[in-house]
C-alpha cells in the first residue's frame, strides 16, 4: 500500500504521530498503548454484541428449518397410504389355493 501522508495541524494535541518513525519517551509509548487498548476495548464489546445477535438469529433460523422438518414428515402419510393399499389388494385379489 502507498504510504499516506499524514496532514500537519497547528496544535501539537491533534498532530497524528508515527511510533515506528519519531522517537518518543517510555511514558509517551505507553499512553499511546493505553489509547490503542482502550479503543480496542471499544470495538471488540461492539462487535462481541453483533456476533451474539447473529449467532443468534442463525441458530434460530437452523431450528426453524429442523422444526419444519419434522412437522412436514410427521404429516406424509404416504407409507402409511401404501400400506392401505396393498391390504386393500389382497382382500380383494382372488382367492386362490396359494393364498
Amino acid at each position: 500500500m502507498a504510504e499516506k501522508k499524514l496532514p500537519q495541524s497547528d496544535s501539537p494535541f491533534a498532530t497524528k504521530i508515527d511510533p515506528t518513525k519519531e522517537k518518543l519517551s517510555q511514558d509517551q509509548m505507553h499512553f499511546i498503548r493505553q489509547a490503542e487498548l482502550e479503543q480496542w476495548k471499544k470495538t471488540t464489546s461492539k462487535l462481541r454484541t453483533r456476533n451474539v445477535v447473529t449467532g443468534l438469529a442463525i441458530g434460530a433460523l437452523v431450528l426453524g428449518i429442523y422444526g419444519y422438518t419434522f412437522y412436514s414428515v410427521s404429516q406424509e402419510r404416504i407409507m402409511d397410504e401404501i400400506d392401505e393399499e396393498a391390504k386393500r389388494a389382497r382382500l380383494k385379489g382372488p382367492r386362490t389355493g396359494a393364498n
